[in-house]
Formats: C-alpha cells, sequence, structure tokens
C-alpha cells in the first residue's frame, strides 16, 4: 500500500519528518519493488519500524518505508533454537512466536515497543556482564540493498559481512529477515528494591560479577540507589508472578501515571524536584517475584522522554558516575528523571558499543517538554572523557570525525556501506553525521 507521505515523529518527538512517499511494503518482494522504483527515481529510502530511536536516524525525507506489515515467523529449528523472523516483527511480539518451540530471546532490554530491524540496527541491549545487546543474537539476515538485489548473510554464505549486518544503523540496505539464536525458555527471579547509593557503589563490581542481570536506578538529588538483580531459572522452577493487581499499581499507577503527574509539576515548579525524587524513591521498587524472563526484563513506559546513553570500559563506570553526580550538584540543576546504569559483554560486532570491551552504561534522561541540551553536552563531555561510545538510537553530538577513532573496525564499515550504496540511497542527515556523507 502507498500513500502521500503525512508528517511523521519519533516517540519522543525529538524527530520528524514529512516524506514525499510512504508505502508499507508486507513482502520482501515488495520492498525490492520500492527501492527499485526509489532508485530510479533519484529518491532515497528508509525503513521505519516503531520509531523509538532519539536521534534521526529513521528520519525518511523521501520514501518511508513503514514495515509494520512485515511480520512474524519465517521458520523456526527449535532443536538448534534458531528462529527466522521478518524484520518489522515487534520484541513484545516475539515471545508467542517463541512459544510452541520452548525458545526465548537470551536478553532483552527494559523496553520491547521496538521494531527488530530497528533495536539491533541501534544496538539495543539489556543488562548482564555475560550477555551481549541484541544483536549479538543474529546468525543471519537478508537485506534489500541500493540495487534492489536480495543479499543474504549466513553461516556458509557472506558470513564475514554478518559483524556489519546485524548491527548495521539502517545504512546497508533495508532488513527484510533476521535470524536469531535463541535458549530454551527460562523463568527470572527478580529482586528490586532501594539501597543506599553509596554501599551499592562500593560493591558494584562484585554485584554485577554474581549476577546474571543486574542494574540500578539514581534519582538526582536523592542517596539511595534502585537496584534490579535478575537471576536466571529453568523453565521448570516454580513461578511466583506478583499479582495483577500489584503489577497495576506498580507499573500503571506509580511507574507511569504518578511519574506522568510528577513530571509535569518538576518542569512548572522545578524547586519540588528533590522532593518529588524522594518520595519517588520510596514508591518504586522493593520488590521480589519469578516470572516468565521477558515479563520480567520489559516494563511499560507511557511517560514522554529524552535519553543519551554512553557506553563505558567497565572499569571506568564508578569515576564517570562520580562525576556525573559531582556535575548536577555544582551546576545546581533539577533532574527529575533517575539515571541508569547497566553492563554488557563485550563482542566483535563492528559498530558495537561493546565493541572488544566489556562495558557499562550510563543513561540520562529528561521529560520531553524539558530542553535536555546543557545537562546533555555536559554530560557528554564526562563519557567522552572516560572512553564513551554513545548508543546510536540515542541523543548525542558526536560526528564521523570523532566516532571513527572510537571503533577499530570503523573504517570497514564504511568502505562496505561505499560498496553496497555508493549512492546513498538509504543514508539521511543523521548518517551522514555520524558516518560522513
Amino acid at each position: 500500500m502507498t500513500r502521500p507521505g503525512a508528517e511523521w515523529q519519533n516517540w519522543a518527538r525529538s524527530a520528524r519528518v514529512r516524506p514525499q512517499r510512504v508505502e508499507f511494503p508486507g513482502s520482501t518482494a515488495a520492498v525490492q519493488r520500492a527501492v527499485t522504483a526509489a532508485a530510479a527515481r533519484g529518491i532515497p529510502v528508509k525503513a521505519v519500524g516503531a520509531g523509538h530511536s532519539f536521534t534521526g536516524i529513521a528520519v525518511a525525507p523521501g520514501v518511508l518505508l513503514d514495515l509494520s506489515d512485515l511480520t512474524g515467523l519465517v521458520s523456526a529449528d527449535a532443536a538448534a533454537g534458531r528462529v527466522t523472523l521478518r524484520a518489522g516483527t515487534r520484541l513484545h511480539q516475539i515471545p508467542a512466536l517463541l512459544a510452541p518451540y520452548g525458545l526465548a530471546m537470551p536478553n532483552l532490554g527494559d523496553i520491547d515497543r521496538q521494531s527488530l530491524a530497528g533495536a539491533i540496527s541501534t544496538g539495543t541491549h539489556g543488562t548482564g556482564a555475560r550477555f551481549g545487546g541484541i544483536a549479538t543474537q543474529v546468525t543471519g539476515a537478508k537485506l534489500v540493498t541500493a540495487d534492489g538485489e536480495l543479499l543474504v548473510v549466513e553461516a556458509d554464505q557472506n558470513a564475514e559481512l554478518l559483524p556489519a549486518v546485524a548491527l548495521g544503523l539502517g545504512a546497508l540496505g533495508i532488513l527484510v529477515e533476521v535470524t536469531l539464536q535463541c535458549v530454551p525458555a527460562f523463568l527470572l527471579h527478580a529482586v528490586e528494591r532501594p539501597e543506599d547509593l553509596d554501599e551499592a557503589l562500593d560493591g558494584l563490581d562484585e554485584r554485577v560479577a554474581a549476577s546474571d542481570h543486574f542494574e540500578f536506578y539514581w534519582f538526582p538529588h536523592t542517596d539511595r540507589a534502585m537496584t534490579k538483580t535478575n537471576t536466571r531459572l529453568p523453565e521448570s522452577a516454580v513461578r511466583r508472578p506478583l499479582p495483577r493487581v500489584r503489577t497495576w499499581v506498580d507499573d500503571v499507577v506509580v511507574g507511569n501515571a504518578l511519574h506522568q503527574v510528577a513530571c509535569s509539576v518538576a518542569r512548572t515548579v522545578p524547586p519540588t524536584v528533590p522532593a518529588i525524587s524522594r518520595a519517588s524513591v520510596r514508591l518504586w521498587g522493593d520488590r521480589e517475584f519469578t516470572d516468565v524472563s521477558h515479563r520480567v526484563f520489559a516494563t511499560e513506559r507511557s511517560v514522554r522522554f529524552r535519553e543519551m546513553e554512553y557506553a563505558l570500559p567497565v572499569e571506568d563506570v564508578r569515576p564517570a558516575f562520580d562525576a556525573l553526580r559531582t556535575l548536577i550538584s555544582d551546576r545546581g540543576w533539577r533532574i527529575s528523571f533517575p539515571v541508569e546504569v547497566r553492563f554488557a559483554a563485550a563482542d566483535d560486532l563492528w559498530l558495537s558499543t561493546a565493541h572488544g570491551r566489556a562495558s557499562a552504561y550510563i543513561a540520562v534522561h529528561r521529560y520531553w517538554r524539558e530542553d535536555p541540551t546543557e545537562y546533555f553536552a555536559a554530560v557528554e563531555q564526562i563519557m567522552l572523557a572516560h572512553g564513551g561510545r554513545p548508543h546510536w538510537g540515542k541523543m548525542h553530538m558526536l560526528d564521523a570525525a570523532l566516532l571513527s577513532d572510537r571503533y577499530p573496525r570503523f573504517g570497514d564499515f564504511v568502505a562496505l556501506r561505499d560498496r553496497l550504496d555508493p549512492e546513498r540511497m538509504f543514508s539521511n542527515r543523521y548518517l551522514d553525521r555520524v558516518l560522513g556523507a
């Protein structure tokens, strides 16, 4: 289906565009036809998933390919644990598709609204020192290149391209199918509780090493950390899920409705932020339950925000976090959104933020109606001083000249882009900035 371009905007309302044309391909052949037609007219083309990136990575001024109809399971090999999915499939749809085969994705982030293609292409990740980002689960892919041809990347065909294609920023072609290495379905035992911030920081290395999945949040203007520790259990273990009423109160009433009110009040009356943050610490967390993995990993988020996140060498997380605390105190800012700290294993994907090093992630947020520029710019300088690499789908101010020194395979990726898309059919202003025109 094709329609004239109406204005598109991302979830965070930080990027918008009015494309020349919007198409809804429901098959690989339809994507190939769309790319071929756009190339013949000299019009750039971009695929869009759920619009959950905070940057302009998915902005499509020419032809916007909405992948909402390119979803579902293509094939599954339960014995090998491998499944092939269409690229527009949303992460929250995948558990039901895997359930008949007794499989699950090894790790997920705390939001599952993204499309599969968008999540892997921007480096979306969860937490866990022994687990990589979602793109590390990719064992094969099919994408439509600038000439409308289908490029197959798998173990016995173009395998050398997988480290680039699995996390390709949408710069190499339009992903149409993705093959994932899954694991047997499992449960997570979740312990979420408030702790003294300094005590949590002092024992951070040991806590991360001993946990399957560990992360913490810090509300500025408080001395408390909201810790989350998830332990993997076999599917046969006893489930003890949260009661539905408790889930509704915690995630919908407190996590979204009250947080929305708090952000609105804080924006109008900034001096109230410290008191609101202290109240939030008392209301959030302090619960323990066991449930299927995807129900523990992901939570519902309806309060819009803007986010910047940097990956650091894991040994730099404490000094960078301490510098961030000092910055907020010294500047006298009133920050109503928590700072999030997560962890990931090293990997070999060319543009992964965890390429070649065990990594810690520090994420900062602002309510979407507040200007994040001053805060994000100052935090970014701290992250850069500690070897940081910005998340591709979250706000940052770096360009190709600065990024190229932070990725050993950056030049290889650009060379592959030159080969697969010499006319820049799949480019936009963001990609021109971070990869070069």
